[in-house]
């Protein structure tokens, strides 16, 4: 029988039963401030005590953030996470910043292995460079205050046929094959967010002031070029995302282009509105690949068996461990995440299931993440498992591809199996403009300092339009159509983490390009580049999982094309 209980680690360094307050964790700090250091044995020794401090602090965190994203609306889970954001964080920073010149100091660090070391190095030079005293609070402040969308977004909902809805839950009907449902459904849903438009405005107003004076403390002109380099972003430039945009616009969006029209001649429209997006154009009613939260763990959980059964007993493991929290419900905060529980070894993962098939790639894609968090859990240091965003999401939008082959888990029939393939590869290709959107979109919002909300809608409208807009007309629509970008959870509580996701897409596709042509070597190249954690450049973990990491015209043109033949193959 599978054992599916989570080995407790044993602690080496700090109490078995540690209880995160100042008082408590100040004398280990300071051991580890004052702690001589003779050779590079004892630094190796010192480096894994401090990450396995970080590891127990990190875990304590990420069940605040949890509890509290679960229950927006519960006062004493927003006193427990705030708790650490104010009491615990801004103490241990400071002491943190002398940590890493203590490190850098050591006339060691040149003895340790250079390939083993020589990525966390680098980071932690970076973290040294534009660490500012004066940011210490302000960046408290921040994190507070940029939680208060998750308690606004996350209690919205509509009613709708006189029964309450989330706004996730009333998406569904926008997929009615009734346009006059999906229309009232889609307008109600709009109405909802315009109420609390100025709400959100003044507080992404807080934030941009905020964020511009952390960035001016850190000695630069802009919020943007502090993230570029608070981000590690080592492997590429403000420059490439412009490129990356143009590519985009010249290679994806004639494609979208393209299915939109024959969108718009399957429906028997003339033109295609908002809400005639994600209504099958078949005529058929949305897909129902599961029947509640229970069922999709259970056949997310068997997908992952058939790809691989060692995938499918790390699901398992988390299902026996009540580490997953799926259904959608008022008062939850809006999204998903898979959150790795940086002691236990293990993720959580969250998410507002309605039913629908984009529930079913949100599992897949934390899912993905999930096995990434498997797969790093043993690494040395704690720092060797943050990886950036560009491997963190290859590993996620990888799996949504991946597990295509065995979807047939999720749907009885060959018709709606192909189905719900086509709609996922559209899908890939149209994550790729919105990506370019947000992207650009958070480029000019952070380079125009000044600007009020209405010069941010208007350049929002600017940019959505050169993506194509959704490839739907927005006549009569302008509220709306300015108000898109306050759905995107990103830009208010991770700015800048969003262009990873394109990126990611094409290494993905790349992937799934090989998985096509040989199952067994791609999943092993795959595993393989995930359990490096963030021991190699992005480059060189991409060449591990078989790909490039480009994101050039040429490259974006070849991926392309694979994908518009595969989906031409479905018919």
């Amino acid at each position: 029988m599978i054992n599916l209980t989570i080995p407790k680690k044993k602690r080496i360094y700090i109490p078995q039963n540690l209880e995160m307050k100042w008082d408590n964790l100040e004398p280990i700090l300071n051991e580890l401030l004052a702690r001589p250091i003779d050779n590079v044995n004892d630094l190796e020794q010192w480096l894994k005590d401090k990450s396995e401090l970080e590891a127990a602090l990190e875990e304590d965190f990420a069940w605040r953030y949890i509890k509290m994203s679960c229950d927006t609306g519960n006062e004493t889970l927003v006193k427990d996470f705030q708790y650490f954001a104010t009491e615990i964080e801004p103490k241990i920073s400071p002491i943190a910043n002398q940590l890493n010149q203590k490190f850098n100091d050591s006339p060691f660090i040149d003895e340790l292995d250079h390939d083993k070391y020589f990525v966390y190095i680098r980071a932690i030079r970076k973290a040294l460079e534009i660490y500012r005293e004066e940011n210490v609070e302000l960046l408290t402040k921040l994190q507070v205050t940029q939680q208060k969308y998750q308690a606004i977004t996350g209690a919205m909902s509509v009613m709708i046929n006189d029964k309450e809805y989330t706004l996730e839950q009333a998406a569904n009907f926008v997929k009615d094959t009734d346009r006059s449902v999906r229309q009232q459904a889609w307008e109600t849903i709009q109405q909802r967010r315009l109420v609390n438009k100025d709400e959100l405005n003044i507080l992404f107003d807080e934030l941009i002031v905020m964020r511009h004076q952390v960035a001016v403390n850190a000695g630069f002109e802009n919020y943007r070029d502090y993230m570029f380099q608070a981000l590690g972003r080592f492997d590429y430039t403000p420059q490439d995302c412009y490129h990356f945009h143009e590519a985009i616009e010249k290679q994806i969006v004639p494609i979208l282009k393209e299915q939109a029209e024959k969108r718009a001649e399957l429906l028997g429209i003339d033109e295609l509105k908002p809400w005639d997006m994600e209504v099958s154009p078949t005529g058929k009613p949305a897909l129902k690949p599961f029947k509640n939260g229970k069922e999709l763990i259970d056949k997310s959980i068997d997908c992952f068996n058939a790809i691989n059964p060692k995938l499918g007993q790390m699901l398992s493991i988390m299902k026996a461990n009540n580490l997953f929290d799926v259904e959608s419900r008022k008062g939850k905060a809006p999204g998903g995440y898979n959150y790795p529980l940086a002691e236990t070894g293990a993720p959580f993962i969250f998410m507002n299931s309605a039913n629908s098939l984009r529930d079913l790639t949100t599992m897949v894609h934390e899912g993905g993440h999930a096995i990434h968090t498997f797969l790093t859990a043993n690494l040395e240091l704690n720092d060797f498992k943050h990886c950036p965003s560009e491997v963190a999401e290859l590993a996620s939008m990888s799996m949504e591809l991946i597990s295509m082959d065995n979807w047939n888990i999720y749907f009885d029939n060959e018709e709606d199996l192909i189905r719900a393939k086509k709609e996922q590869l559209a899908d890939v290709l149209k994550t790729l403009p919105w990506v370019a959107v947000i992207d650009q979109f958070q480029h000019w919002i952070y380079t125009n300092s000044g600007h009020n909300a209405a010069d941010r809608e208007e350049a929002f409208k600017q940019i959505y339009t050169r993506f194509g807009s959704g490839f739907a007309s927005w006549d009569g629509l302008e509220q709306e159509f300015g108000n898109i970008w306050q759905k995107q959870l990103h830009l208010f509580e991770v700015p800048f983490y969003y262009i990873e996701y394109a990126i990611a897409q094409l290494g993905a596709i790349a992937i799934w390009k090989n998985y096509k042509e040989n199952p067994e070597q791609a999943l092993e190249q795959y595993l393989a580049a995930l359990s490096l954690g963030y021991t190699k450049p992005i480059n060189e973990i991409y060449e591990t999982a078989g790909i490039k990491f480009d994101f050039s015209l040429n490259y974006i043109e070849e991926l392309a094309s694979f994908v518009k033949d595969e989906l031409h193959k479905l018919g």
